[in-house]
């Protein structure tokens, strides 16, 4: 219910005097109603962020940079190396 009321106001059409703005907000409001009504989209949602919704080549987390897969590493392997931590020390 909350999801027609918010496409009927937003909607480009009910809005003639600023259809950049309604066609914006109307996106959003769609985007919003296509992740919470997909239980797989709404658990990476939930686990992940906007960020894992983005996807490149289908897969969650096609936006996913450097810098956060050093702080998850980071996380998950206590700042260590995370090759050492997996496989030991190997010298030389």
């Amino acid at each position: 219910q909350a999801y027609k009321k918010l496409a009927v106001k937003y909607h480009p059409d009910k809005n003639p005097d600023n259809k950049e703005m309604a066609e914006e907000n109307f996106k959003k409001v769609s985007e919003a109603y296509e992740v919470l009504s997909n239980s797989e989209k709404r658990q990476t949602y939930d686990t992940v962020g906007k960020a894992g919704l983005g996807g490149g080549g289908g897969m969650p987390g096609g936006n996913f940079s450097q810098a956060d897969a050093e702080a998850m590493f980071s996380q998950v392997f206590g700042g260590q190396d995370p090759f050492s931590v997996l496989f030991g020390e190997m010298g030389g």
